[in-house]
């Protein structure tokens, strides 16, 4: 056997090897993550930033906070006059009290001049008292009734009056409330709390800048479960459907591949141009689907990686 036809021998028995470790799959795309991109909801500066891109963030963790200084001082001013309202009201007890204590002595009073009118009767059926004591002891009794009445009165227009006065007062002091608890919002959005458990993928701010409202200061996202967006032909529609389970591969760098167990979140309803990145197994066709495949992440799995779906469960390799 000459050399040449050794190196030939060679290649023919070699290659069937090399075609048996290719990967026959049915679409491919590239990994992507529901990301949050949390912003500042007051101004001021960063007093406190420590977080740093590849942490790992709880949900409602307060991570920073922003210079609320002002608006806290305003708070106390608010507070300051709902405490000067409160000492204008008055309680109506004390000077009701004292009132009706009036009423009380002038009853008893009232009482004893009953009981010396009756005795004057007695006494000027025998001659023994005038008409004019009588008369006088009815104008006494008269007099009392009216103060008597007069006190009631006093109790019941003190009664109006400070009730009145009370009401002007609570009506300058509900809205200062309702200002305070908008202020005490105000204040809490000085906190950055963080809204969803993830890793933080990109750092936009530093500590010690000034911020805004709407101002960009982190990116974070879930990446216990990433997606894969692939694409696939009309002709692929029919083997496919929500809920599926499909293998994924990911080149681990050494021509082998990994698989991962997917399942099918989203397959959209119209169709679109073929991304220029991404290869279909019918050779790039002009219209295909997008498709979205949800895949639990053990940790190697990262944003932007390149990415194959198997549909069903036959041998993957030729």
């Amino acid at each position: 056997m000459t050399k040449f036809s050794a190196i030939i021998l060679v290649v023919a028995l070699t290659a069937p090897s090399c075609n048996r470790h290719a990967l026959k799959t049915d679409a491919s795309g590239v990994f992507e993550s529901d990301e949050v991109i949390v912003s500042a909801e007051e101004s001021g500066q960063l007093l406190s930033f420590p977080i740093q891109e590849g942490d790992s963030l709880r949900k409602d963790a307060i991570i920073g906070h922003i210079d609320m200084s002002n608006t806290i001082l305003q708070k106390q001013q608010v507070e300051a006059t709902i405490r000067a309202l409160r000492e204008k009201t008055t309680d109506p007890l004390p000077e009701i009290e004292l009132v009706r204590k009036q009423v009380a002595v002038q009853q008893s009073q009232l009482a004893q001049q009953i009981m010396e009118r009756a005795r004057t009767q007695r006494l000027l059926k025998g001659d023994a008292a005038t008409q004019k004591q009588l008369d006088d002891q009815d104008a006494g009794i008269d007099q009392l009734q009216k103060q008597i009445a007069v006190s009631r009165q006093q109790i019941a227009l003190d009664q109006s009056t400070i009730h009145t006065q009370n009401s002007t007062i609570s009506s300058e002091h509900d809205p200062l409330e309702k200002s305070v608890a908008q202020i005490q919002d105000v204040i809490n959005k000085g906190q950055i709390i963080n809204p969803i458990s993830g890793t933080v993928l990109a750092k936009y701010a530093l500590e010690g800048e000034m911020t805004a409202i709407g101002k960009a200061l982190y990116k974070i996202a879930n990446l216990d479960t990433i997606t894969l967006r692939a694409y696939i032909t009309g002709s692929q529609l029919n083997a496919l459907k929500l809920g599926q389970t499909v293998q994924v591969y990911i080149d681990d760098g050494t021509k082998k591949y990994t698989e991962y167990h997917g399942q099918v979140s989203w397959i959209s309803d119209k169709s679109e141009f073929t991304p220029k990145t991404i290869e279909t197994k019918e050779e790039r066709a002009n219209l295909v689907y997008a498709v979205k495949i949800r895949v639990k992440n053990d940790g190697y799995l990262k944003i932007g990686m390149y990415g194959e779906v198997k549909f069903s469960n036959d041998d993957h390799t030729r």
